[in-house]
């Protein structure tokens, strides 16, 4: 097959095939608007100097032409893992929505010197050598000479483009330049070791025809100069998206297909999942690449936003500010729960494996001390104060056992039904803890630590969201229930349920492939400002937004799908949900792709999509002080 392809040298020796489709590939910001059908991730990044109607009208329709065989630019970009990745037509479709054209803008305007045609990789990389392009391109070259009509539109579309940056918001992070001190102390050992079953990197990746290619050590040498690591270093960045571990050959291709890696590497399968350390490692570079060349540049963010991958060992943190993740916290297998103290130097997370609570270091990412629990812990809350912290025990005779963060011991459990999910109320006056296997909620008195009431339901109760009166105090909490898709009102002080609201139907249809039927709706929280409350739905692969106090729908937010090989796509299994301190973005974990989404609440429009680990759920914002 002849790749008719604009972009990466060196493809994939195979086709990724569908799960390239998948919006865990997106690390960038979106900015433009989305339906409510149940569409990818829309709209451009950062703003460009670019024009993004001349692209679509002139420089798109290049992608979609036929060469020589019937093939088309857009037949290998929109499933190959390469520098140009195009999205994928919608089912039925000949050619790509607007919003869809916009996620290609974005891409394609990375590859591009605005105002320079021969600075920029999407000219030289496919013009013919003897015209001044690159010595070599897999999807051969397309244009002879710079005569050719095709890369006139193109470049005369690329020198409309100021290089002039005046009023542009900063550059995305596939614009920062990669480290090379890390990868030469971090990235480059792992070449050189070796791997039971496995051949090293190096042996096959040091000969002279290898895409990437490592330099040959000096004999007798243990490691390279620093003129060879150089060397290796100029030749990685080929095969990295700096930002976009996802999007990286370098991490793709050797991955195992069942962990999203490309279907063949001749090398074989040097990880078998995205929570191999040395993975994690690689990715953790790759994602750095936005926060490492000038961070004294950078927006100091207000907040942090903290996910635990629920299957891994990994807790991903997000600066909402520029939507990548920032810091990896390694080493607690199965977290749960995570809450913060009030100074935001310590993180609290609970860890199912070893049940205990483990006590995090916020800056160093180290675990200062692990408090043994009573039982298995699901979720944690922190007593305003922050001097308490509850953590729900899940067991036959449930509890919620409490830790003095002064001490940090376990000074006492409070004999509850088996907790899932546990709350404080915004006042700091009471403890709440749902339960599954009890069909209960139950409200603790802080002060005595006695039970002040329980409430039964008819199914087991899941997360929950509390709204709060004019002075402080609790007006109601909204519970959602296996099986009903949507969720129940209580009212606090009447210490009863009042209402049941029913998400809409449409959209619908998900759910049953997920084998999710029993968690229907799974996610729900109010906005800082207490003005909406927002509710996941896995039956729509949506979440909803209503109005408060009159809880009036206000719309929705089609989430990503998953894109399994083969099949039809799914939901991505929305999970938790929190919000930026100013209430102007909601975050919700999709447990089903590896992502958690962006969402403007004022807009309802996906604005990000962020790579994170193996089965996202919990999900929590740090305010910095």
């Amino acid at each position: 097959m002849v790749f008719a392809a604009l972009g990466i040298s060196g493809l994939h020796t195979g086709i990724q095939g569908a799960t390239d489709l998948s919006l865990r590939s997106l690390a960038v910001p979106i900015q433009e608007s989305q339906s409510n059908s149940q569409q990818a991730a829309t709209g451009a990044g950062p703003q460009s100097s670019l024009n993004f109607e001349e692209y679509r009208t002139r420089v798109e329709p290049i992608f979609l032409k036929r060469r020589d065989g019937g093939v088309r630019c857009y037949d290998c970009h929109s499933t190959l893992t390469t520098r140009l990745r195009l999205r994928a037509f919608l089912t039925g479709d000949s050619s790509w929505t607007e919003a869809q054209s916009r996620q290609n803008f974005e891409i394609v305007s990375q590859l591009v010197a605005p105002g320079d045609p021969l600075s920029s990789r999407l000219l030289v990389h496919p013009l013919a050598q003897e015209a001044g392009g690159d010595p070599e391109h897999a999807g051969g070259k397309l244009w002879k000479s710079q005569q050719d009509p095709e890369w006139q539109v193109l470049a005369a579309w690329v020198r409309h483009g100021s290089p002039d940056t005046t009023g542009m918001q900063p550059p995305s992070p596939a614009a920062h330049a990669l480290s090379f001190q890390a990868f030469k102390s971090r990235i480059e050992p792992i070449f050189l070791k070796n791997r039971p079953g496995h051949a090293r990197c190096y042996d096959c990746h040091s000969e002279y025809n290898r895409s990437f290619h490592l330099e040959k050590l000096s004999p007798g040498a243990a490691n390279w100069t620093a003129g060879q690591s150089q060397r290796n270093f100029q030749n990685i960045l080929e095969h990295v998206v700096p930002g976009d571990p996802a999007s990286s050959r370098l991490l793709i291709h050797p991955l195992a297909p069942e962990a999203g890696g490309d279907p063949f590497h001749s090398g074989g399968y040097q990880f078998q999942s995205q929570n191999d350390p040395d993975w994690l490692t690689i990715a953790e570079w790759v994602r750095s690449a936005g926060t490492e060349a000038n961070p004294a540049s950078s927006p100091k963010p207000g907040a942090l936003i903290y996910v635990t991958n629920s299957a891994g060992e990994t807790i991903d943190v997000i600066d909402p500010t520029v939507n990548n993740v920032v810091q990896v916290i390694h080493g607690i297998e199965l977290p749960h729960g995570i809450t913060f103290s009030p100074d935001g130097a310590r993180v609290y997370v609970s860890n199912e494996s070893e049940s205990v609570l483990d006590v995090v270091d916020r800056k160093s990412s180290k675990i200062l001390k692990k408090v043994p629990l009573s039982g298995r812990p699901n979720n944690i809350a922190i007593t305003k104060d922050g001097r308490r912290i509850l953590a729900g025990i899940r067991a036959p005779q449930g509890a919620l056992d409490v830790i003095d963060t002064i001490s940090l011991t376990r000074v006492k459990s409070i004999p509850v039904d088996s907790v899932h999910n546990v709350y404080v109320t915004p006042d700091g006056k009471y403890g709440v803890s749902g339960s599954l296997e009890g069909q209960s909620a139950t409200a603790i008195d802080l002060q005595t630590d006695q039970i002040a009431w329980k409430l039964n339901f008819d199914h087991p109760v899941r997360p929950m969201a509390f709204e709060v009166n004019s002075d402080g105090s609790t007006r109601r909490i909204f519970v959602q229930l296996s099986n009903f898709n949507g969720f129940a009102v209580v009212d606090f002080a009447m210490r009863s349920e009042v209402a049941r609201i029913t998400l809409p139907s449409e959209p619908g249809g998900f759910g049953i492939a997920e084998g999710r039927l029993n968690t229907p709706a799974h996610g729900i929280g109010v906005a800082p400002d207490g003005k909406s409350l927002w509710v996941n739905s896995t039956l729509a692969n949506a979440v909803f937004e209503y109005s408060l106090p009159d809880l009036a729908l206000v719309g929705h937010t089609s989430l990503p799908l998953v894109y399994p090989l083969g099949h039809v796509p799914t939901g991505s299994v929305p999970e938790w949900i929190t919000f930026t301190p100013d209430s102007r973005l909601v975050y919700i974990s999709n447990s089903g792709n590896r992502l958690v989404s962006a969402i403007d609440t004022k807009t309802l429009k996906l604005v990000a999509v962020i790579p994170v680990g193996e089965v996202p759920k919990r999900i929590d914002t740090l305010v910095l002080h």
